[in-house]
C-alpha cells in the first residue's frame, strides 16, 4: 500500500464533524511507515484545511470534487475550471434555486465562495458559511461576479429540491460542457450538486495524481460514503464503503467497513494499510 485516499465529510469524521481519536492516530502510523495519505473532498481547500491540520501526517489536498490538487507543501499541481459562459448558462438555467446558489473561485482567501446574500434565518446553510465567512463574497445577481473562469457552481438545499435541479442539469442542452458531483445526506435532508469541468472528479484527479507519483492503482486504498465518491473508489486497487454510506455504493461487491462513528477508517486502514506492512520500530 503506498497511498491512502480518504474523504472528509461522512467518512474521515463522525457524524459531528468531529475526527475520532483512532482514525488519526491510525493515519499517522501509515505517515510514519511511508504511506502517504490524501483528503479526497467537495470541500473547498482552505474549508478542507482545518481537518488536515488535526492530522500528525502530511496530506495532499485533492479538492472541489477533483478540480484541484495541492500537496502538502500548498503548490497546486493540477487544476480544473470551469469556463464563465458556462458557468454563467448555468445560472441562468437554474434560476429557480438560485437561494442556494454559489460561485466557487481559486483565489488565496477573499472572495473564494461568492453569494448572493448570506440569511441568518437560512438553518439548512448559515452555520457552515458564518464559520467560513472569511472566505466568503456577496454579489448579486450572481452572474456579475463571473470576471474569470470559476472552479465551480454550487447548490444545496434539500433532497428532493436538488434532485430537481439535478435532473434539469443533466437533461439540459449544453450538458456536455460541465460534470456533476452530487452528495446527498438524505438523514439530514440535504443534498449539494457541483456543477464542474467536465473532466473533473474525485477518481480523475486521484488517477492523475498517482501517476505523477509513480503509484499504480493496486496500491491504492480508498474510503468513501456518498455519491461523489463512486468514481474514486472504481479506480482504487482497494476500495473501502462505509457503513453508513449510500446504498447506492454498497451494490459493487466492494469491501465494507464500519460507520464512520465506529472509526471505520482507522478499521480499514489496520486491515488493508497497517497489517502487513512492515514495523518501524
Amino acid at each position: 500500500m503506498r497511498l491512502i485516499a480518504l474523504d472528509i465529510d461522512g467518512t474521515l469524521l463522525d457524524s459531528r464533524w468531529q475526527l475520532p481519536e483512532a482514525n488519526r492516530l491510525a493515519i499517522a502510523e501509515a505517515a510514519r511507515r511511508g504511506i502517504e495519505v490524501a483528503l479526497v473532498t467537495g470541500r473547498r481547500y482552505d474549508f478542507a484545511m482545518p481537518v488536515a491540520r488535526q492530522l500528525d501526517a502530511p496530506v495532499t489536498m485533492i479538492v472541489n470534487n477533483g478540480a484541484l490538487v495541492r500537496s502538502h507543501d500548498g503548490q497546486t499541481h493540477l487544476r480544473y475550471v470551469l469556463p464563465a459562459e458556462t458557468a454563467r448558462r448555468v445560472l441562468q438555467l437554474t434560476l429557480p434555486w438560485r437561494a442556494g446558489a454559489a460561485l466557487i473561485f481559486d483565489r488565496l482567501r477573499e472572495n473564494q465562495l461568492m453569494l448572493e446574500a448570506l440569511d441568518p434565518g437560512d438553518t439548512l446553510r448559515y452555520a457552515y458559511y458564518a464559520r467560513n465567512r472569511e472566505f466568503i463574497g456577496l454579489a448579486k445577481p450572481l452572474e456579475s461576479c463571473l470576471t474569470e473562469d470559476p472552479i465551480q457552481v454550487m447548490f444545496s438545499g434539500p433532497v428532493e429540491e436538488m434532485r430537481k435541479a439535478e435532473a434539469l442539469l443533466r437533461e439540459a442542452p449544453f450538458a456536455a460542457e460541465y460534470g456533476l458531483a452530487v452528495t446527498v445526506y438524505e438523514n439530514k435532508d440535504f443534498a449539494m450538486i457541483d456543477v464542474l469541468n467536465p473532466t473533473s472528479t474525485k477518481g480523475i484527479a486521484l488517477a492523475e495524481w498517482a501517476a505523477l507519483r509513480g503509484i499504480v492503482r493496486e496500491d491504492v486504498l480508498a474510503i468513501g460514503d456518498n455519491h461523489n465518491d463512486l468514481e474514486m473508489l472504481n479506480f482504487a486497487g482497494i476500495p473501502v464503503v462505509m457503513g453508513n454510506g449510500v446504498s447506492a455504493l454498497k451494490c459493487f461487491g466492494w469491501h465494507l467497513t464500519s460507520s464512520n462513528d465506529e472509526g471505520g477508517v482507522a478499521a480499514a486502514i489496520e486491515h488493508f494499510a497497517l497489517r502487513e506492512a512492515a514495523s518501524c520500530a
